[in-house]
């Protein structure tokens, strides 16, 4: 007879690609998880997954196998969250990924307290700026900045998010304050390439209006752009979650060229199709309440 145990190591392995990185997600050895797979191959009789040094795929077998496997487990969790929910618990495991630098500075400090007043709820939260597959890499959620690019996505706001075009005063004083679009096109930019374009984007009358800016820097890093404009290496176009701090310590100077920049949220998103459990509902509520409306993050003034 299957058990449930087995088919969850192999939702897990398929989704993850390989038994070790599988393991760590059911936070089990990988003997334990090769031997659930093993047993359930024997119970059925069939091979599921190709093994070689380097690589794990799907046999056809196992690919007919994935999708009920997949439901099957899914339908389990809920069922069990469910049960805990009707007495009044938030129970059971959550799998989350977010960006670094927002994870770090305000995603982290907004679910503290709220893991603490809920100790049932087993959190992994992956903090990794590449864009992620929701559902392919198996998180429940994720929670991102800027626009959705994943239809397949079904995005709870939790808050509106300014990006702010900014330099150090000591960059201004030397190259002068941009007052137009043009005069932007002039300046030496700092730029973040998971965006992957080296352009700073505003709202115009009629649609996006695009300007390049000589590239000083391309860092991956959101933190890393910041410093950059703080040492006056050029104009950062940054979340005010990331600069807000800086603008009001005298750091950062906002800069105003008659545009402002495309409008963007801070958002949690599941896979289309996947009922969210009364725990995710509760930790979006909580995230979109912590960090207000306009955010406690935007500069004063």
């Amino acid at each position: 007879m299957l058990k449930i145990e087995g088919i969850a190591a192999f939702v897990a392995v398929a989704e993850a690609g390989s038994v070790s990185e599988a393991a760590r997600r059911l936070r089990l050895s990988k003997s334990v998880v090769s031997e659930r797979l093993a047993e359930m191959e024997k119970t059925l009789g069939a091979t599921l997954l190709h093994r070689t040094t380097r690589k794990l795929t799907l046999t056809e077998d196992g690919l007919a196998f994935l999708e009920r496997a997949s439901r099957i487990v899914q339908e389990v969790r809920e069922a069990a969250a469910d049960l805990a929910e009707r007495r009044g618990t938030l129970t059971g495991s959550l799998r989350i990924a977010a960006p670094v630098t927002f994870g770090r500075m305000h995603l982290g400090p907004a679910l503290y307290p709220f893991l603490a007043d809920h100790p049932e709820i087993e959190l992994t939260l992956d903090l990794d700026d590449r864009r992620v597959d929701a559902s392919s890499d198996g998180y429940d959620a994720i929670v991102r900045h800027g626009p959705i690019a994943d239809s397949r996505l079904v995005a709870w706001k939790l808050a509106p998010s300014r990006r702010l075009l900014v330099a150090s005063p000591d960059y201004l004083r030397g190259n002068g304050m941009p007052a137009s679009l043009a005069d932007l096109g002039d300046q030496r930019g700092i730029f973040y390439t998971n965006r992957g374009v080296a352009d700073w984007r505003f709202q115009g009358p009629d649609g996006a209006i695009i300007v390049r800016g000589k590239l000083a820097l391309g860092i991956n890093n959101g933190d890393m752009c910041r410093d950059a404009a703080i040492a006056g290496l050029g104009i950062a176009l940054l979340p005010a979650f990331i600069v807000g701090p800086a603008i009001n310590q005298g750091l950062l100077v906002e800069i105003d060229v008659g545009y402002r920049p495309e409008v963007e949220f801070i958002f949690m998103a599941h896979p289309e199709g996947r009922n969210p459990s009364a725990k995710l509902r509760a930790i979006a509520d909580h995230l979109k309440k912590t960090f207000g409306d306009p955010p406690y993050w935007d500069p004063a003034g």
